[in-house]
């Protein structure tokens, strides 16, 4: 019985750890107003690390272990800690499956960087269909949000690519 309160302690403190990565990675980013497209993968990336090292933690043998010991005694704090597990599943599917789509667009974001404003749009119909294919078939970055937030840093990179060929002319 004692050994079993130590561990529903050792629980609840990781699911407060866990649910407090859980709302961090749900908060609004803010972020500088003249970011590129390449920052959109960046953030999806530390995230997709995050959580899968936070995964690795989960399904290690020392917690699984803790959590079969819990199970045995019937702990009520395994509903919780299964609720975060699927959490934490989904965020790390959601944030590896946003990086595997953003990489479809990485090609694009040298020209939209280095070309001259002619060439600039030479690529922007590709990457239209690029945006659009993700759109119709990713499960998770199909949504408004992440769709502003994506064309909004493509139209600064552009943006600052044009002021740097004017400054450079």
């Amino acid at each position: 019985r004692e050994v079993t309160e130590k561990l529903e302690e050792a629980v609840t403190i990781w699911i407060k750890q866990v649910r407090q990565i859980l709302v961090e990675s749900e908060q609004m980013r803010r972020e500088a107003d003249d970011l590129g497209p390449s920052a959109e993968l960046e953030h999806w990336k530390a995230r997709m690390s995050t959580f899968n090292s936070l995964l690795d933690e989960i399904k290690s043998s020392r917690v699984k272990k803790i959590i079969s010991i819990l199970q045995a005694a019937r702990s009520k704090t395994l509903k919780q800690w299964k609720e975060l597990d699927g959490s934490v599943t989904i965020a790390a599917n959601e944030a590896k499956d946003n990086v595997r789509y953003l990489y479809t667009l990485d090609t694009f974001f040298c020209p939209l960087t280095k070309a001259s404003p002619v060439t600039m749009m030479e690529h922007v119909p590709s990457l239209m269909n690029t945006i659009c294919m993700i759109y119709c078939t990713s499960p998770y970055y199909n949504t408004s949000e992440s769709m502003t937030s994506l064309l909004l840093k493509i139209t600064n990179q552009m943006i600052n690519t044009c002021k740097t060929y004017l400054c450079e002319g």
